[in-house]
């Protein structure tokens, strides 16, 4: 479904549905197509709820303390912003396009989010 999504929006506005310039474009209120935007970004809010209607959502489980959240947040902002889009970005939209920047930046943030993972559990031992 995400993939359709991203398809449509892109045939639809000729634009990639990264969801970090998403969001970065809707803070400039005068930018091209701000409404549309911000209609896929509530679909993105809306689906899970929709979706809850029909089924048993898993349950969220957060281990970490809001600190931790915070820093995870403003990291990932920082690289969102540094590697010029996120995952949906990069990972969804670019892989798609066989764009070789893309392909790099999501192997980039996967080995960094594995040896994150490995060096809190094993090393760290949180």
């Amino acid at each position: 479904m995400i993939g359709l999504a991203v398809g449509l929006f892109v045939l639809a506005n000729g634009r990639i549905a990264g969801i970090s310039g998403l969001i970065g474009s809707m803070m400039k209120f005068s930018s091209e197509g701000w409404s549309e935007k911000a209609l896929f970004l509530f679909g993105l809010l809306l689906a899970p709820l929709l979706w809850g209607v029909f089924t048993v959502l898993p349950e969220i489980e957060i281990r970490a303390g809001w600190p931790t959240l915070i820093i995870a947040g403003l990291l990932v902002g920082v690289g969102t912003r540094y590697g010029s889009g996120c995952t949906s970005g990069h990972g969804v939209c670019g892989i798609s396009r066989l764009s070789a920047r893309s392909i790099t930046a999501t192997m980039c943030f996967m080995f960094a989010g594995f040896a994150t993972v490995y060096v809190i559990r094993h090393v760290v031992g949180a």
